[in-house]
């Protein structure tokens, strides 16, 4: 018994030991890459404020609570700067023109604050649809049903 208690301790570190060799061989190799932090670009960053400002108020809209004042810094969406500068062209232009005159009339027609809502929602859809698709399925979970 005393032997084979033996032979299983003396395999169980040699086979440690084999495998923290091969993690110091790997962990010891140098990367050609060079890591680099990913930049919001300030279009980007104001996206995603204006998507966190927009999840408030739709839980606002659907409680039927007082809507409060239009954020104002949503009026930088033309002159924000966008990683690609040439997507800020006619469609993105007239795009951010609907969303932000759909957003005002929220506050401005409170009775009708759902339908601006979505309409504003159907503004972020149709400017990703052609110019960036990724976003479309978070963007679309703002809908008020």
């Amino acid at each position: 018994m005393k032997k084979t208690f033996l032979i299983f301790t003396i395999f169980f570190f040699l086979s440690c030991n084999k495998k923290a060799e091969k993690q110091e061989c790997t962990s010891n190799k140098k990367s050609d890459k060079k890591f680099e932090m990913y930049q919001m670009s300030e279009m980007a960053a104001l996206m995603e404020s204006m998507y966190i400002e927009n999840e408030k108020l739709k839980e606002r809209i659907k409680k039927g609570d007082t809507i409060g004042e239009f954020p104002s810094h949503f009026l930088n969406i033309h002159k924000a700067v966008m990683t690609d500068e040439s997507d800020n062209d006619e469609f993105f232009k007239s795009q951010a023109a609907l969303f932000i005159k759909s957003q005002e009339l929220i506050y401005k027609d409170p009775k009708n604050a759902k339908q601006h809502f979505n309409e504003g929602i159907n503004a972020c859809v149709s400017c990703h649809q052609v110019k960036c698709g990724g976003p479309i399925p978070k963007i679309k979970k703002l809908y008020i049903k």
